[in-house]
């Protein structure tokens, strides 16, 4: 049978109230009893039940975190910053998949708030206006991480897509370049559309670059899909000499397509992807690529959660954290 709180309290001849401010750490306790209660609790292998301790705290130390697929090696770094922090600071993580899927979202926030979390870190590469309502009437404090809300309301942690972007664009102009490609997963995400994909018009329009919408290729975000991506610009009857590609993943497969068919890298093509995870590393040749801190934005964001749990100040709701583009073989130095 599970052991509890009245077990140990009658082992150690104790009161529970005695009990509960050993396991609580709290140091209005004698030593020797301190001592006899710790080795009953060690003996019986009793242990505290969190959610009854939140009932009667109003915290339960226990912090949701959802991601759309921890699976995915960038999400998996994000994690790990989140992690970290969360274990600095005594918190636990229950950690869910989202799949990326609106529904599933939204029940997931309500699966958080039943199991009494004390906060929520929350990832999300389309944060639509059903998940912006739930978000904003949520009971418990809430960061977006990686991620960009329709409102000023909540509290995120991000770079500057935007900018990070252009410069990229502007790295292949300053090598000559004109016909460049942008690949991308879903234009519907808010960083794919609405900064990414902005920014490398805004570079284009200002360096008397005309749009070709045929260089602009969105699908998803995996491998396959920058396979795909490659044998759509193939096809073309002036193909692109430079492609900005949305993430290392796409990247990979787009430089494992253009070898496939014969084309080098960067000697007929230049590619920067963005992201800088492990797999920029692991393709050959190793990519260019813009840096994105995942794990310094898991582990901000975590931090930014635990002051708004603790109700301490805070100084920017909006934190932008530093980028800069790596180089490496896959552009000409």
């Amino acid at each position: 049978m599970t052991v509890t709180i009245y077990d140990v309290a009658r082992e150690a001849n104790v009161s529970m109230a005695t009990v509960s401010r050993v396991v609580n750490g709290n140091q209005n306790v004698k030593p020797a009893t301190r001592k006899k209660v710790l080795d009953v609790i060690e003996r019986l292998e009793y242990r505290p039940n969190a959610v009854a301790r939140g009932l009667a705290s109003k915290k339960t130390t226990s912090v949701g975190v959802i991601i759309p697929d921890i699976s995915n090696n960038l999400n998996a770094e994000l994690a790990r910053g989140i992690e970290d922090i969360a274990t600095m600071y005594r918190y636990n993580i229950i950690l869910a998949n989202s799949d990326q899927n609106e529904e599933k979202e939204l029940t997931l926030l309500d699966t958080m708030l039943g199991k009494q979390v004390d906060g929520i870190v929350m990832m999300s590469d389309e944060v639509t206006a059903n998940i912006q309502r739930a978000v904003d009437a949520c009971s418990v404090p809430i960061v977006l991480a990686g991620s960009i809300s329709l409102t000023e309301k909540v509290a995120s942690v991000n770079i500057d897509y935007y900018t990070a972007t252009y410069e990229a664009i502007q790295l292949f102009i300053e090598h000559g370049h004109k016909r460049i490609a942008f690949v991308s997963g879903p234009l519907k995400h808010t960083v794919n559309g609405q900064q990414k994909l902005q920014a490398y018009l805004d570079v284009l329009q200002k360096a008397g670059i005309e749009r070709d919408d045929s260089l602009i290729v969105a699908g998803r975000d995996a491998y396959d899909d920058g396979l795909e991506g490659w044998e759509t610009l193939s096809k073309l009857e002036n193909p692109p000499t430079a492609i900005f590609v949305g993430n290392d993943e796409l990247a990979m497969g787009l430089v494992h397509g253009m070898q496939d068919s014969g084309k080098q890298v960067p000697e007929d093509i230049e590619v920067i992807s963005f992201g800088n995870s492990k797999l920029a590393r692991m393709v050959r040749p190793q990519l260019t690529s813009v840096v994105l801190p995942l794990y310094d934005i898991g582990a901000v964001a975590m931090r930014l959660l635990t002051k708004y749990m603790n109700k301490e100040d805070v100084e920017e709701q909006k934190v932008i954290l530093p980028h800069r583009i790596e180089m490496r073989d896959s552009t000409r130095k």
